[in-house]
C-alpha cells in the first residue's frame, strides 16, 4: 500500500482573488470548497497535507519571474495569504502534526526546498496535487515528482490555470506524459 500526501499548491490571494496580482480568477475561486474537502479527507486518512506556497522578496531583480510576471506573493503581504476557506482551514489546522507550510521560490515545490527529504523520511511515495496554476507550478511540481519516481494523482476539479488552453494542455500532459491519474476530487 502506498503512502500518500496531498499537496495544495499556491492557493493564495494573488493567484485566486479577483484583485490578485496574477490571478486565475473565477475558475480558481470555484475550487475552494473542493480543496478544503480534500485536505479534510487526507487528514482523516492520516495523510500529510503539504502547502507549497510561492514566496518572493519585493523588488528582487535576480529572480527570473521578475522579468515574466508582476510582483506577487511577497512575504508578509495580503497576496501571499491563503485564499478564502483555505485561510480558515489552515488557521484551524496549522498546529496539526500532519500539516506543513512549505515556502518555495520557484515553480516546482521541489526546487530549493526540503520537500524531497521530508517525503523520503516519511516513506511517502504517492503525491496528490491540487491548487494553481495548473500549467505552471502544479505542472513543474508534477514533472519533478515524476522524475523522482513518485506516483501521481491530479484532481482535475481542484486545479485551475490562467487560461482554459493552459488548463487542458496541462491535464493532458499529466495523464499522457507523466502517467498521472487525473480524477475528480473528493470521493
Amino acid at each position: 500500500m502506498d503512502k500518500q500526501a496531498l499537496l495544495i499548491i499556491d492557493y493564495t490571494n494573488d493567484f485566486v482573488a479577483d484583485n490578485g496580482a496574477l490571478t486565475c480568477g473565477q475558475p480558481a475561486q470555484a475550487l475552494a470548497d473542493t480543496i478544503v474537502a480534500l485536505a479534510d479527507q487526507a487528514l482523516a486518512k492520516g495523510q500529510w497535507v503539504i502547502l507549497p506556497t510561492d514566496v518572493h522578496q519585493p523588488n528582487d531583480p535576480y529572480h527570473p519571474e521578475s522579468k515574466l510576471f508582476p510582483a506577487h506573493n511577497e512575504r508578509g503581504s495580503w497576496g501571499r495569504a491563503f485564499y478564502g476557506p483555505l485561510a480558515d482551514w489552515y488557521q484551524a489546522h496549522r498546529d496539526d502534526s500532519h500539516v506543513l507550510l512549505l515556502d518555495k521560490t520557484r515553480y516546482s515545490a521541489f526546487c530549493g526546498t526540503r520537500l524531497t527529504l521530508f517525503l523520503k523520511e516519511r516513506g511517502i511515495d504517492h503525491l496528490a496535487l491540487c491548487g494553481v496554476c495548473t500549467d505552471i507550478c502544479v505542472l513543474h511540481t508534477a514533472i519533478d515528482a515524476y522524475n523522482q519516481g513518485y506516483q501521481l494523482t491530479v484532481y482535475k476539479d481542484a486545479v485551475a490555470a490562467l487560461s482554459e488552453t493552459g488548463q487542458q494542455w496541462a491535464l493532458n500532459h499529466f495523464q499522457n506524459v507523466l502517467g498521472a491519474k487525473v480524477i475528480e476530487g473528493v470521493a
